[in-house]
């Protein structure tokens, strides 16, 4: 492209391609930083979120044992299987800076043992409770995951565009105007210099 033909329209045409490069470098630059700090802001939630998904299974997992020491393993599988399935979990999106990044939908129920109590102790209501605490916790998890994929990969690709802009399309169109403009400002002096020739010859023929 730095070989087009040294005219006043070329010169004109590598200008605003340059101005738009530029302006597309700086733009996909602001972009590319915001979703980078969005990105960094999940990371950070979920690493608060991990901590407390294994403290809050740990707790769950040692009121399940005192369970199934205290009332029997058998007892506790048959009311596991009482409890309902989630199935109101709806997705909705979110745009960041043009990324689609998923929000779960659901509601927190209010804690309804689906088990009579005759059969059950303490230890069973403390790991319904935080099993199911864990469950949302990792509904969290599930969103901020893929948020943060799907911010990765979009970086990644904007990364590539913004190389591209500065190393290779800035760069050419810079060595394009430039070259553009000494061959004309060259075609300038020499038509100058060809125009004092001429008026010079003028003059010596009129004396």
């Amino acid at each position: 492209m730095t070989d087009a033909t040294p005219t006043k329209s070329n010169l004109i045409n590598a200008q605003i391609s340059l101005e738009l490069s530029q302006k597309a470098f700086e733009l996909l630059d602001k972009k590319r930083n915001v979703l980078i700090r969005e990105m960094m802001g999940l990371i950070g939630d979920a690493r608060k979120i991990q901590d407390k998904i294994e403290r809050t299974f740990n707790e769950a997992y040692k009121a399940l044992q005192v369970a199934n020491i205290t009332m029997g393993i058998s007892t506790v599988e048959d009311i596991a299987l009482s409890i309902p399935e989630e199935t109101e979990v709806g997705i909705l999106l979110k745009s960041v800076m043009g990324v689609e990044i998923p929000r779960l939908r659901y509601e927190k129920e209010d804690l309804k043992p689906h088990y009579s109590f005759y059969r059950t102790n303490n230890a069973m209501d403390i790991a319904l409770a935080q099993f199911r605490e864990v469950k949302y916790l990792i509904y969290e998890m599930a969103e901020m995951e893929n948020s943060i994929y799907r911010l990765a990969m979009e970086i990644k690709k904007t990364q590539k565009r913004t190389n591209a802009l500065k190393n290779i399309q800035i760069p050419r169109y810079k060595e394009m105007v430039k070259t553009i403009q000494e061959a004309l400002e060259e075609k300038e002096r020499e038509d100058f210099f060809r125009m004092k020739v001429v008026k010079k010859k003028g003059l010596d023929k009129k004396s």
